[in-house]
């Protein structure tokens, strides 16, 4: 795995704006995601993981807006492209596998012309006899038979959608993959079957993943880094081994030690208080009102992220 950097996420801003005032979704977003690697965002449900991700594909729809910051994909700054350019990079550059399958095919087309339907929108420019005898091995790599392009979604069962959803995403040999929760639907055994299929996909395309999710679990098996987000901003980054022994953080330590183990008995604790609201969040650190090391200067004073130790990037005033 290189160092080159595929895709560049800058001080991004994604708020909502509603009558009472914007929802800071995002709010200040730094990453890079380089050349082969698996990068997880987790976080409790409305951090902010989800629009992230899409706000990397620019999908974000009003009431959403993107209000700043730069997504670098290569050389290619996404923010300035126009709709046509945008949809010309998705799918061949950079592809969603969306959260729920289900929901994500169109109920009335076969599986075959879906994904037909996909390349030619997003700019293949092979005719469309081309396209098709290409399919059944497309099928193939994501371990479906080639009998399933002539079915319709309900005919299939929630893994074989969703291996649906990756096929759509990996058809024109993309750089990027997200994965946006591409399990949480699915039973324990499929979401093994699932996670290795993407593995497979990777390796086979040399892409990157950018994984979404909340399962510390799943992302301790399939990731090689992981940014942990909080209240719309990313509190912790680092190689995922050591995010897990020595996690810095206090929401890092606390969303840790609340994951269920085999070895150790006893009464599972969860994390104290509620999340934020993004609407009306708490001044200087958004997780001060729950952190059990809190200190004056945390409700005043936003801590800026910093390199407490070699490639680990942490948010915290208990580190400068």
């Amino acid at each position: 795995m290189s160092d080159e950097a595929v895709l560049q996420v800058r001080d991004l801003r994604v708020y909502y704006h509603t009558p009472s005032g914007p929802v800071k979704a995002v709010d200040g977003v730094d990453f890079t995601l380089i050349r082969g690697e698996r990068f997880g965002l987790v976080g409790e449900s409305g951090s902010g993981k989800s629009t992230t991700a899409w706000a990397i594909m620019r999908m974000i729809k009003p009431p959403g807006m993107i209000e700043g910051g730069t997504i670098r994909l290569g050389d290619t700054q996404l923010g300035p492209l126009s709709d046509n350019e945008i949809r010309n990079v998705r799918l061949a550059e950079i592809a969603l596998v969306p959260q729920g399958a289900m929901n994500s095919l169109n109920p009335v087309m076969r599986i075959g012309d879906q994904i037909l339907d996909g390349m030619r929108t997003h700019g293949h420019a092979g005719s469309k006899r081309t396209i098709a005898a290409r399919l059944p091995e497309l099928l193939a790599t994501v371990g479906l038979q080639p009998n399933v392009l002539r079915l319709y979604p309900h005919e299939l069962s929630g893994g074989m959608k969703q291996r649906v959803c990756i096929a759509i995403a990996i058809s024109m040999q993309p750089r990027v993959i997200i994965a946006d929760e591409p399990t949480s639907a699915l039973d324990v055994v499929v979401q093994r079957q699932i996670m290795q299929t993407l593995s497979n996909v990777q390796k086979r395309l040399g892409a990157s993943i950018l994984l979404v999710g909340h399962d510390m679990g799943l992302m301790a098996k399939f990731v090689d880094r992981v940014g942990v987000m909080y209240g719309g901003k990313l509190v912790e980054v680092g190689q995922v081994r050591d995010i897990f022994t020595s996690p810095m953080h206090p929401y890092t330590q606390l969303l840790i030690s609340s994951l269920s183990s085999l070895d150790v008995k006893g009464v599972l604790h969860g994390i104290p208080g509620t999340p934020p609201s993004l609407l009306n969040p708490p001044s200087g650190c958004v997780f001060h009102p729950r952190c059990p090391q809190v200190m004056p200067r945390c409700s005043v004073d936003v801590p800026a992220p910093q390199e407490a130790r070699p490639k680990r990037s942490v948010a915290c005033h208990l580190y400068d």
